[in-house]
């Protein structure tokens, strides 16, 4: 009995699935962006080209936002499109944008205290953004309105491949770990990373990128299905409710998820 409870103890709760998950093709568009950083519900594209932000749709352009001063952005993130949030690491600065890509705060983590060395950013609830502290190899919740850290995880012992959040979660992929935190910071999930390189959540499911193959990942069952994508380059994926879109540095592929 006793071996029993040990191998329940260090058994994996999660699996890969024979069933997989089928897509169909919606449309394919000739794109070009250095950094795709967004697909909204209406169709609004977000990217980056030479160090400046787009908002387009329908190929016009809505408006643009670019910094000479800070000069290379990092990464970017449309998740909240009234809230985007750009991130300039060698300049340790995040810049909140509004819905027309004016500037609303500017976060220069040089300047506050305690010291922060920032890596990755992704969007929080209402005026916080998630941050990697890699002074202090841990996830924050920082408010920047109040210069108030809400939330500290314990240390992260991996390096820190990606990092997503919608409201109510946040995921952190290191190399050895996938991390599943709430808005209160507490640790619900930790999956052995065999593999994945880049991650994207739609309605708290996530879908991760394992070398040219994307996997989806059930926030009830915890069971990995392979999405059965054509063989194309994955450069980026997004997922907006049910669709997704993989842009390959030529086109912008959206397909329809058929989850069962």
């Amino acid at each position: 009995m006793r071996y029993i409870r040990y191998i329940l103890l260090f058994f994996p709760f999660f699996v890969f699935a024979q069933q997989s998950i089928e897509v169909s093709l919606v449309k394919k568009t000739e794109f070009k962006a250095e950094t795709l950083i967004g697909i909204d519900n209406f169709e609004t594209i977000y990217y980056i080209n030479i160090n400046e932000l787009f908002k387009t749709k329908k190929n016009n352009v809505l408006s643009t936002y670019s910094n000479i001063q800070l000069s290379e952005i990092t990464s970017g993130n449309a998740f909240n499109p009234l809230k985007i949030n750009l991130f300039y690491r060698n300049f340790n600065t995040v810049i909140i944008l509004d819905n027309r890509l004016s500037e609303m705060f500017k976060i220069d983590f040089n300047t506050i205290q305690p010291f922060r060395d920032i890596t990755h950013i992704t969007t929080g609830n209402d005026n916080t953004i998630w941050l990697f502290n890699q002074n202090t190899q841990q996830l924050e919740n920082y408010d920047y309105k109040t210069n108030n850290t809400r939330v500290k995880t314990l240390p992260i012992q991996s390096e820190v491949i990606d990092l997503k959040s919608n409201y109510n979660f946040c995921w952190l992929l290191t190399n050895d770990y996938l991390y599943t935190f709430n808005y209160v910071g507490s640790l619900l999930s930790k999956i052995k990373n065999s593999g994945f390189i880049k991650l994207a959540q739609v309605n708290g499911n996530l879908i991760l990128q394992k070398e040219n193959q994307l996997f989806y990942l059930d926030k009830d069952t915890k069971i990995f299905r392979e999405i059965k994508t054509p063989k194309l380059l994955i450069n980026q994926f997004f997922v907006t409710n049910e669709t997704l879109y993989i842009y390959d540095e030529e086109f912008l592929h959206e397909y329809r998820l058929k989850i069962n």
